[in-house]
C-alpha cells in the first residue's frame, strides 16, 4: 500500500483517520540512537513519514529535513505538529516507489517500517529508488 494506485492511496490514508497502532508520537528508540550518534545530518529524507516524527526529530537537530508519504491525513498531522514545535520541515506527498520524481538528493535517508511492508520486486525497486535519491556516500 505505499504505491500511488488510487485504492492503495485511499486505504492507506483511511489507516490515519485515527491512530495507526505505529504511530508512538515519538522517534523510534533506534532512529534516536543513530542521531545521538552524529549520524543525522546534511539533507534527511524521511521515507513514509507518516506524522513526521522522524521527520521532526532531523529538523530539531539543524537538518534540511523532508517527509514523504503517500498518506495526506498523516501529511496534514506531520505539517501541524512541525507548526506547534516551531521546526522548519517539508513534507511532501509522493510515491516511494518512484522517489526520483522529487527532484531532490539526501545525506540520509531514514525508512521506520516502510522497507519490509514490500516484498519481491516492489522491495528491489524501493531499495533502488532509495540510492538514486542518495548523495554518494550517503
Amino acid at each position: 500500500m505505499h504505491t500511488a494506485d488510487t485504492a492503495g492511496a485511499a486505504a492507506y490514508d483511511a489507516l490515519y483517520a485515527s491512530t495507526p497502532p505505529w504511530e508512538t508520537e515519538s522517534p523510534q528508540p533506534a532512529l534516536r540512537e543513530v542521531a545521538g550518534a552524529g549520524l543525522v545530518r546534511g539533507r534527511v529524507l524521511d521515507a513514509g513519514c507518516g506524522t513526521g516524527e522522524h521527520t521532526l526529530m532531523a529538523a530539531a537537530l539543524g537538518c534540511a529535513a523532508t517527509g514523504i508519504d503517500l498518506a495526506q491525513t498523516a501529511l496534514a498531522r506531520a505539517r501541524a505538529k512541525a507548526a506547534q514545535r516551531g521546526l522548519a520541515a517539508r513534507f511532501r506527498h509522493a510515491d516511494l516507489l518512484s522517489l526520483t520524481s522529487v527532484g531532490e538528493h539526501f545525506d540520509v535517508v531514514l525508512d521506520s517500517l516502510v522497507f519490509h511492508g514490500f516484498t519481491g520486486t516492489q522491495r528491489a525497486r524501493y531499495a533502488q529508488n532509495l540510492a538514486a535519491v542518495l548523495q554518494p556516500g550517503g
